[in-house]
């Protein structure tokens, strides 16, 4: 799993919301006139010759009005903590001071699992301390679940199943998870998207989804909503596909491959996402060998079928 490019992702989306619920010490002082940008990810580079130094994810508070200085972030996921360098970071910090000419960065790492991490870095000699360097850390794992359950931060929500709680309260940290999505997302795209990003980290078993669907069949409806919209996407996909194709092979031809490639990935998908992976891997020989129309069918009974079964009744 790309945990870095997961988080990258979520940042970029909700840099406000990102800063406020990682760095909440130093975001306290993004008022209302300052606006969070993105920065070039890849710094610019002494020589050609030079190597570039990536950051994860660098973000600017900037004032507009010129009322107050710039204010960098500089945000590092590190899924094991004994990864972590804080020389790396310390060097990311340096090039983006020198770069944007202020000495207002605020290095902030969010450690994904928990473990043993580096702390501060001191150079100097006998006498003096020459370098003092410190970094704001997010543990996830370490955060206490019941602190943020109802929390109006989408970013704080979303990251419910990756903080510490008992094992018994699983399926309540995926619900409160998905609940803040619905409340605090209007955009249904963005829904659709982060509901993998809960879906992941939240990592239910079979049993578990079905104990879900069981207790909280309101959001099974909701979820099945999202699926029904990656239907719709995955045909449009599908068909574009299949226009490519049709340049070689004929456009009938490529355009029927590819809705019937889109239908039955996304079909799989919604029986899934609604009867658990186990229904799906048991009738996926079945829908990859159906014809369009039967797909299409099958996908109408999903929205009312109880069971499985019901789903390819005639």
């Amino acid at each position: 799993m790309d945990h870095d490019q997961n988080f990258k992702n979520l940042i970029l989306d909700y840099p406000e919301q990102a800063l406020a619920f990682f760095a909440p010490e130093e975001a306290a002082g993004l008022d209302a006139a300052a606006r969070v940008l993105p920065i070039r990810q890849e710094q610019i580079k002494d020589r050609l010759s030079d190597r570039f130094r990536a950051l994860d994810i660098p973000l600017l508070g900037e004032w507009p009005d010129g009322q107050r200085a710039l204010l960098l972030f500089v945000i590092e996921e590190e899924t094991d903590p004994r990864r972590f360098s804080p020389h790396r970071l310390a060097r990311y910090c340096l090039d983006l001071a020198e770069l944007f000419e202020t000495d207002r960065v605020v290095p902030v790492v969010v450690f994904l699992h928990k473990g043993a991490r580096a702390g501060p870095l001191r150079l100097g000699g006998d006498r003096h301390t020459y370098l003092d360097f410190r970094y704001l850390a997010c543990p996830l794992a370490e955060l206490p679940f019941e602190r943020f359950r109802a929390s109006d931060n989408l970013v704080a929500r979303l990251n419910l199943p990756n903080m510490a709680y008992p094992a018994t309260a699983k399926l309540t940290v995926y619900h409160a998870a998905f609940q803040g999505l619905l409340q605090l997302e209007p955009d249904p795209d963005r829904q659709a998207k982060y509901l993998d990003f809960v879906d992941l980290y939240a990592a239910l078993t079979p049993e578990e989804l079905a104990e879900y669907r069981q207790h909280y069949p309101e959001e099974v409806e909701a979820m099945t909503t999202f699926a029904e919209r990656h239907r719709k996407e995955g045909l449009e996909q599908g068909l574009e596909q299949g226009l490519e194709q049709g340049l070689e092979q004929g456009i009938e031809q490529g355009i029927e491959q590819g809705m019937k490639k889109g239908e039955r990935a996304v079909l799989l998908r919604l029986i899934e996402r609604k009867f658990g992976p186990e229904a799906a891997a048991a009738h996926r020989t079945r829908i990859e060998h159906a014809d369009p129309d039967t797909l299409l069918a099958w996908s109408d009974n999903l929205l009312t079928a109880e069971s499985v079964e019901e789903v390819f009744r005639e």
